[in-house]
């Protein structure tokens, strides 16, 4: 994979709003000034990926959701980039009749239906507005990217395709299968980004009609020459195959059809066999539940976990303070802040991964090298401003010229660092503040010993019975990952023993009903050996506070440090990316969608090791799991992978999710 998916499809996107023109880097001009209009679903996929700087040097002047209320204006062009639902086909039928603006580039994150797009051209037509269409073009990009290896199906509409939806025991099989069908569209429209080679192709179905004959000119797809259709493994019995085999059947009609197939063209046999074809792992989210309640203890999934974190994005609420009023002393209005945490963020890419004293221990050192950058040019400030004709003072100045020149060019850059530094001050002060007051480093080193099998030095009830050791929902999350990573079930007497400790904490025992049926009847009833992210070292108590004036009070806390060791998920694209036997994946079915018939063998026809392989959870996932693959793959030179999941929560939304399903 020369450019990651993020730049693939960030590429897409910048194509998308020079009216699908490639972009010329070398183009000093001004841009095409114009109005963006999306949907939720739209605005999910751009915000993580361009800002609205970037969107500006694109041309963008406003960018507006589609239902809002929007004013007309006549002389600028519009491009739309929505989801052709119903009520969004209703709303640019509404347009087009007021001719709201002065031309319409129709952009579709997936493939719009022959239905609505005659209903487009009958607006179009009825409105006498025709003209105004200028193209129409089913992008293929319904999906959210996060970073260069990561991804995600659903925001908008996540709780369609949620662990809650996949489990519960009254879904139908209509309901099911539009579960299934909304992350098969998704996943077909990862495949034709992560091979992209663009071609726009006109698409000319069969038995026209007059409506869309008028606008048959207008209407594109984009043809993909480098072949990213994957290989698919799967596990048997569950929604991961479900997917898989839908999965297959869309993309082998695909190949099948000649003149609109998204993964042929006419330079076939100079492009398609030149990069050897990813393997895609689709795993079910039951395959590891304790991994998605643990309590974590790296930088990003730390943030995930305790904080406001959403799509790249962190909402941190600023200390309540007192204001004296002349009735008295009331609290101020909270007020919110918004840090995005992004690919430029050299700080963030560095460190995301690192264990958290590391991090406050960088953040301190980055703040100390800045404070030296700034005296630096303050004394240079100073030295040029010496005045009288002192020779020595004149041989210092001029001395000291060039450096002050470089320390001026160099502020913008220093001002960057001290953004950055003030942001990972406030955001890890945050997070460290959840650490203190929740005990999270103990809860953290606790279950790592209970998913690795490690003698204990505490008994599970005292954590549960500790009034000052975290919140109901961590002990409820603790006592979880003992239920499910325990190799028997535990007996009546000690469950209803726990439960009672649960209740007096305020425990909710809903999530509890459910992983007891899940222990039941799951074929992973008992973990399996090395659950765990690996065994932790303690170096001690971080007793020290780090800095003077430093606001990493650290006392107390654990200095935990982390031995790889991967977990279930890696495991498994360990056993099927090296072309290893493993008794958990040598039952796995494989599909190739470029074979003439479809196939039920579990028997891989590919006997060499891939280069390139995506993870897909079809139950959600975390950024333990994802920081766990990034780990594995650092000791694999060479080699790629993708980690991506139908929804993105943290241990505090599953919860939710399995007490809703505990409740039924």
């Amino acid at each position: 994979m020369a450019a990651s998916i993020r730049e693939k499809q960030t590429a897409a996107l910048k194509r998308m709003l020079n009216f699908n023109v490639p972009v010329v880097k070398s183009s000093t001009g001004e841009p095409v000034w114009k109005v963006l209009i999306y949907d939720r679903f739209g605005q999910d996929i751009i915000s993580p990926l361009l800002s609205v700087k970037e969107l500006r040097d694109m041309g963008v002047t406003l960018h507006l959701l589609l239902h809002s209320d929007r004013d007309a204006i006549p002389d600028v062009p519009a491009v739309y980039f929505v989801m052709p639902t119903e009520e969004n086909v209703d709303r640019i039928c509404q347009d087009l009749r007021t001719q709201l603006y002065e031309s319409y580039y129709l952009n579709f994150i997936s493939a719009i239906s022959r239905s609505k797009l005659e209903d487009i051209a009958c607006a179009a037509l009825t409105a006498n507005t025709v003209s105004h269409v200028s193209k129409v073009f089913d992008q293929y990009l319904n999906f959210i990217t996060l970073e260069d290896d990561m991804f995600i199906l659903c925001n908008q509409n996540k709780e369609l395709v949620s662990y809650r939806a996949l489990n519960r025991s009254d879904i139908t099989d209509t309901e099911m299968d539009t579960v299934m069908d909304t992350i098969v569209d998704s996943l077909f429209c990862f495949f034709v980004t992560l091979g992209v080679f663009y071609n726009l192709l006109p698409c000319f179905p069969e038995n026209k009609t007059l409506s869309y004959i008028i606008l048959a000119p207008k209407i594109h797809t984009r043809s993909n020459f480098q072949g990213a259709v994957p290989i698919i493994r799967c596990p048997r019995g569950n929604a991961a195959e479900m997917v898989a085999s839908k999965l297959d059947k869309k993309l082998r009609e695909n190949l099948r059809d000649a003149r609109n197939s998204l993964f042929t063209g006419d330079n076939l046999a100079a492009g398609q066999f030149s990069f050897q074809r990813p393997l895609l792992v689709l795993v079910d989210r039951n395959i590891d539940l304790a991994t998605l309640l643990h309590h974590t203890w790296t930088y990003q999934a730390l943030v995930h976990d305790v904080l406001d974190f959403h799509l790249n994005r962190v909402n941190l609420e600023e200390p309540q303070i007192l204001e004296s009023s002349p009735s008295g002393a009331r609290p101020k209005k909270k007020n919110k802040k918004y840090y995005d945490l992004t690919v430029a963020d050299k700080f963030w890419q560095k460190h995301k991964g690192s264990p958290f004293p590391e991090v406050a221990e960088s953040v301190q050192q980055e703040l100390e090298s800045y404070r030296t950058q700034e005296d630096e040019v303050k004394r240079l400030k100073n030295i040029m401003g010496l005045e009288g004709e002192d020779e020595g003072a004149i041989s210092m100045l001029s001395d000291n010229t060039a450096k002050l020149t470089s320390a001026v060019s160099s502020l913008p850059e220093l001002l960057e660092k001290k953004r950055l530094i003030d942001l990972h001050t406030n955001v890890a002060t945050a997070v460290l503040e959840h650490i203190k007051t929740r005990k999270l480093d103990q809860y953290f080193e606790y279950e790592e010993k209970l998913m690795s099998k490690s003698t204990l030095d505490k008994s599970l009830l005292d954590i549960i019975s500790d009034p000052d050791a975290g919140t109901p929902e961590d002990k409820m999350r603790l006592f979880l990952i003992y239920y499910i990573t325990s190799a028997t079930v535990p007996s009546e007497t000690d469950v209803e023993q726990y439960k009672k400790a649960l209740e007096d904490a305020n425990c909710n025992l809903a999530p509890l009903n459910y992983i007891k049926q899940w222990k039941a009847f799951s074929k992973m009833a008992s973990a399996p050996a090395g659950y765990g992210i690996g065994a932790t070292k303690s170096k001690g108590l971080l007793s020290r506070v780090m800095n003077t004036g430093s606001q990493f009070v650290m006392e107390g806390v654990k200095n935990l440090v982390l031995k790889q060791q991967n977990l279930p998920v890696t495991r498994v694209l360990d056993s099927l990316m090296e072309v290893k036997s493993n008794p958990e994946t040598d039952d796995y079915r494989y599909f190739d969608p470029k074979m003439l018939r479809g196939n039920d063998s579990s028997v891989p026809r590919n006997k060499n090791p891939f280069q390139e392989a995506i993870v897909l959870v079809v139950g959600g996932g975390n950024y333990i799991e994802y920081q766990n693959l990034v780990d594995y793959i650092k000791t694999k030179q060479g080699k790629h992978i993708l980690y991506g999941c139908t929804e993105l929560f943290n241990a505090s939304q599953f919860v939710k999710q399995l007490s809703q399903l505990g409740q039924k």
